[in-house]
């Protein structure tokens, strides 16, 4: 039995970056992605990782990205605040690929 979840929204990001951009400038990207939770009101928290699967199904994704936001209304704020469009202008041209996934988080009850 799925119990949906009220408030928050987590969006998950899959990044493929071109491989012609340099390590150093994605760990600069990465830097000023992270740094919305501090200028976007609505993004509570921010988190990433890199993919160290040993499966190889990962598709070329290298990055994830989980942001939490206070509700999905506070998506449609980021998607439009200043911040986040200087970012999207600085990272979109060193992406290849990329996934994006919001979803509410539900607790799943198993009933006995």
């Amino acid at each position: 039995m799925e119990v949906e979840a009220k408030g928050f929204v987590r969006r998950v990001l899959l990044f493929k970056f071109k491989p012609e951009t340099p390590p150093d400038h994605i760990e600069q990207l990465i830097k000023g992605y992270s740094n919305l939770v501090n200028l976007v009101e609505s993004l509570k928290s921010w988190h990433m990782g890199k993919d160290v699967s040993i499966e190889n199904l990962q598709e070329g994704f290298t990055h994830v990205f989980e942001l939490t936001f206070e509700s999905a209304e506070g998506i449609a704020e980021y998607m439009v605040h200043p911040a986040h469009l200087e970012f999207h202008e600085l990272c979109w041209p060193h992406v290849e690929k990329l996934v994006v996934i919001d979803y509410k988080p539900t607790p799943f009850c198993n009933p006995n």
